[in-house]
């Protein structure tokens, strides 16, 4: 997506990020122990790194249904609590 960029102080949580806007992977931040170190490290293990462009493409019922997320080329489904890992920064045209 050509001429697109991120502002840093812009950084908001993927589980924040309003549907069909896209935005950049600033930052998972590794825990240093426990169940979300795993979590953090899965999301990495699936291409959720900084750098890599990321979109929430739909959301499931309610407040705390699960977000449809595109990363890259693949589509997956998250947990909100999950996708509160990403730290992503908002693109603008």
């Amino acid at each position: 997506m050509a001429g697109l960029r991120a502002e840093p102080r812009d950084t908001l949580q993927l589980d924040q990020l309003p549907a069909r806007q896209w935005a950049i992977v600033h930052d998972v931040p590794m825990p240093h122990a426990g169940l979300g170190r795993a979590v953090a490290i899965r999301l990495m293990e699936l291409g959720f790194v900084p750098g890599e462009r990321v979109c929430i493409v739909r959301q499931g019922p309610g407040q705390g249904g699960p977000l449809a997320v595109r990363v890259g080329h693949t589509t997956f489904a998250l947990r909100r609590h999950e996708a509160a890992y990403i730290q992503v920064m908002p693109v603008r045209a």
